[in-house]
């Protein structure tokens, strides 16, 4: 049996700079969890001092909880806050091809302190000015349209520190009833 299992990780914004890296390989135990990378991370560079109640974490590209477990060769991330926002921000902004989930970007925002999640579908309809619609094209400036989806997530931290925001659009051909926008808000109720 393995003593030690190599687990990547990757570093964002603040923690990044904290840690002075965006990327580094972390050995732990087999049977740890994401707190454990985390605390292996903190025992290295003791200047991460965010707690976990202020960082969202993430497994091979999938948004996952501190006591979720990883393998030797997982990918885990830790993404601090936006700027000037508590725990309480933008946590997913994404531009896609793939069909939306809404519950996927639910999951983005979720938190134990959550006393409510609101999600906005947009679907493609029939028709749009009394003319027909039989199906709509995106195309996106991927970078500029996140950069707007932050900053729409940074007047909702100012107005409503609590909240947690995700966002995400499709791109290309839609067909009627197809999800092209879902935004999702958690927080207080």
């Amino acid at each position: 049996m393995a003593v030690a299992i190599a687990v990547r990780t990757r570093l964002f914004a603040r923690l990044r700079e904290m840690a002075g890296s965006d990327t580094e390989s972390v050995e732990v135990r087999p049977g740890s969890t994401v707190a454990d990378v985390y605390e292996a991370l903190r025992k290295r560079h003791p200047s991460l001092d965010l707690d976990r109640e202020s960082v969202r974490a993430a497994v091979n590209q999938e948004f996952a909880d501190w006591d979720a477990p990883v393998a030797n060769g997982d990918e885990v991330a830790f993404i601090p806050p936006v700027s000037g926002g508590s725990h309480a921000v933008g946590v997913l902004f994404e531009l896609t091809a793939e069909p939306l989930d809404a519950r996927r970007i639910e999951t983005a925002v979720s938190h134990k302190g959550a006393g409510a999640i609101c999600t906005f579908t947009g679907i493609v309809r029939d028709s749009s000015r009394g003319r027909s619609v039989t199906h709509l094209e995106y195309e996106a400036y991927a970078e500029m349209a996140k950069t707007e989806m932050r900053k729409i997530a940074d007047e909702i931290a100012e107005r409503w520190p609590e909240a947690r925001v995700a966002m995400a659009h499709r791109t290309g051909r839609l067909e009627i009833g197809e999800a092209s926008v879902a935004s999702t808000r958690a927080g207080g109720a």
